[in-house]
């Protein structure tokens, strides 16, 4: 903090003083408060920097950090979150700006700092920064897309109107409607249009409508407020004013300033409206052109029938002078008849078919009685039962050369069975850890457990004593 001069002379006397008698010994903490002291002495109690911004750090607990750097050097700059709420734009890396605030020590880390309390950009207005900022941010995200846009509806009976109860827009929206369309009704929803808070305030107002539109049953909305400076509309400039807008499912009309003004809300709205009274022609049709366009219409509608009647009266005297009017069972008296001759007709297709059909069926008859089936089935059947007797005889030879060859090779593998010999009084040795066969005394040790096999699968068991 900045001390008075005639404190700080006080100081350094002293220290001048003790340095005369005798060298002094400083800590760390103690020269950087004298470094403290001697820039609060020497600097102005309040600077404005110009430099470009360099390693931008917005931390999470909403404080800043970053550099100044010019051609000549750097300089570390730190803005608390307090000030920098109040900063419009968004600070980047490389962007030109003036910062205002004072220099400082910061002793824990032995370095000095340009604390900020305000920043501007260099060469252009901060709301015309942000303002440009803001409008790039949101039209990347689509929120000005046409594909977006809601259509208006052609006859609004119910509009809600979101502006200041005391402002002369709110006048000039409900003369512009009520000329044009008095059958709608009004709504409104009292909202602050300009000052600290005032989007957010309208931004809920539009989502409390929104959610209360099943009662309310609104058509459309308008949103807007009179002409004024960049800073009095900065309320339609912020980004949660825009993205209510946008989310909203009732369409939804800007309507802010005059028209050279724009906002970021006419650019995310449904439908813009230069002024609060242009607000009017942009919702609602004029009555007088409506009852006009009725009017023709109807005459239309009119002139339609009158020459539809005409056709009509003409189809049915003709109608009238035909035959079928003159004579009208004459059609039904020549469909019975055209019945009656299809009908004979039908019966002399079907004698015929019946007649053919007979004369096929005995010729058919005529040709098995010659063939004599009972014969020829007779004779068929002995040939099978021959065939059967050569199959069976055939076959049973077949099985028993098998059955010959099959004890035969039974017989040669039994033969072959090393453990055919153990019936005619052999054995079978083997070393009971190992299981290998025991051929010659050297492949035993004492103290080996042996396992000997005999015939029809009888086990001893041994133990070597001597070889």
């Amino acid at each position: 903090m900045y001390n008075p001069p005639s404190k700080t002379k006080n100081i350094v006397k002293v220290i001048r003083k003790g340095m005369a008698k005798r060298a002094t010994i400083y800590s760390v903490s103690q020269i950087n408060s004298l470094i403290k002291v001697a820039l609060e002495e020497k600097l102005p109690p309040r600077l404005i920097v110009r430099g470009e911004v360099s390693d931008w750090k917005h931390h999470s607990s909403g404080h800043c950090y970053f550099s100044l750097k010019d051609e000549g050097g750097i300089l570390p700059c730190v803005m608390w979150a307090s000030s920098f709420k109040k900063t419009k734009f968004s600070p980047e890396d490389g962007m030109e700006v003036l910062a205002s605030g004072h220099i400082d020590v910061y002793t824990v880390g032995g370095k000095y700092q340009l604390y900020v309390d305000k920043l501007d950009p260099a060469g252009v207005g901060a709301l015309q920064l942000a303002f440009e900022q803001m409008v790039r941010k949101l039209r990347e995200e689509g929120l000005f897309d046409e594909e977006h846009k809601k259509p208006l509806p052609a006859y609004p009976m119910r509009i809600g109107i979101l502006t200041s109860e005391s402002g002369a827009a709110l006048h000039d929206i409900t003369d512009s409607v009520c000329g044009r369309w008095p059958c709608a009704k009004l709504f409104l929803y009292p909202v602050p249009v300009q000052g600290e808070g005032a989007a957010g305030k309208i931004a809920a107002a539009l989502r409390d409508v929104n959610r209360r539109n099943k009662e309310l049953k609104l058509d459309v909305l308008i949103v807007g407020r009179g002409g004024g400076s960049l800073e009095d509309l900065w309320a339609f400039n912020e980004e949660v004013l825009a993205r209510a807008i946008f989310d909203s499912h009732i369409p939804v009309i800007s309507a802010v300033g005059h028209e050279v003004d724009t906002t970021i809300a006419d650019l995310a709205a449904d439908a813009r409206a230069s002024t609060p009274t242009q607000a009017g022609v942009v919702a609602v049709p004029e009555m007088k052109e409506v009852q006009d366009r009725l009017a023709a219409v109807e005459q239309h509608l009119k002139n339609q029938l009158v020459s539809r009647f005409k056709h009509a009266a003409q189809d049915l005297r003709i109608i009238l002078a035909s035959s079928v009017f003159r004579n009208p069972l004459s059609i039904v008296r020549n469909a019975e008849q055209q019945v009656d001759e299809l009908a004979t007709d039908l019966t002399e297709a079907v004698q015929t078919l019946l007649t053919d059909a007979r004369e096929i069926l005995s010729v058919g008859y005529e040709r098995i009685v010659r063939i004599e089936p009972h014969r020829l089935l007779g004779q068929k059947t002995v040939e099978l039962n021959n065939w059967q007797s050569r199959m069976d005889m055939g076959i049973g030879a077949v099985l028993n050369k098998s059955r010959v060859q099959l004890t035969a090779q039974a017989n040669r593998l039994e033969a072959l069975n090393p453990k055919s010999v153990l019936h005619r009084g052999y054995s079978i040795t083997t070393n009971k850890k190992t299981g290998l066969l025991v051929k010659r005394a050297k492949d035993v040790r004492p103290g080996d457990e042996m396992m000997t096999e005999l015939a029809e699968e009888n086990l001893i068991e041994s133990k070597v004593t001597k070889t």
